[in-house]
């Protein structure tokens, strides 16, 4: 969308902040979820049922919302990031062709945000997942970001912060092309 107007130099402030508090509340949700479906993963024999009570019988509710800290941290920058490179790439190209982009042409511009801030997010996608993972009482499991991070440098290198960049990009890029262009055509279908 072509942002004409008086206010167009606060757009990207104002996706930043919209989208950053949206993070912040679904992760009310996203993190208790993530929590049972990666201890899942590492222990497939157990049920989600079986997870989700050992959770709360050894670590209380607590439990369910280690890495939420962690969580936010890697949404944010994320949203900062995606929102506002998908919304300047659409007044790019609309510019460039003269007339509002299409839908398609939003998903592209979607998929390319969406690569890029997960790649660039990649190092504190995989703290969240080691605080996450992490066995109840260890230093990870304080939920301490930055503690993770060095650890992961220490050990293991950049090749360690950027584990499993590609399939995130793959995933985000794919998701974003999906989202953001459904997003884009409902939203000229509203209007």
């Amino acid at each position: 969308m072509l942002h004409l107007g008086s206010a167009s130099y606060l757009s990207p402030a104002t996706h930043m902040v919209a989208a950053s508090l949206g993070e912040v509340v679904a992760c009310l949700i996203r993190v208790p979820s993530e929590v049972i479906k990666q201890r899942a993963q590492v222990c497939p024999s157990s049920t989600t049922l079986q997870i989700l009570s050992h959770t709360l019988y050894h670590e209380g509710i607590q439990g369910l919302y280690r890495g939420y800290k962690s969580t936010v941290l890697r949404e944010i920058p994320f949203s900062l990031v995606q929102f506002p490179l998908w919304e300047s790439l659409k007044d790019l190209w609309s510019w460039k062709q003269s007339h509002v982009v299409d839908s398609w042409q939003s998903a592209v511009c979607g998929a390319f945000a969406g690569g890029f801030a997960a790649a660039v997010t990649t190092p504190l996608d995989v703290a969240k997942t080691r605080i996450m993972l992490a066995k109840a009482g260890s230093s990870n499991a304080s939920g301490n970001v930055l503690a993770a991070l060095c650890g992961i440098w220490r050990t293991q290198g950049l090749p360690g912060l950027f584990a499993g960049v590609v399939p995130r990009m793959a995933a985000i890029s794919l998701g974003g092309f999906i989202f953001l262009g459904t997003y884009e055509k409902t939203h000229q279908l509203l209007l």
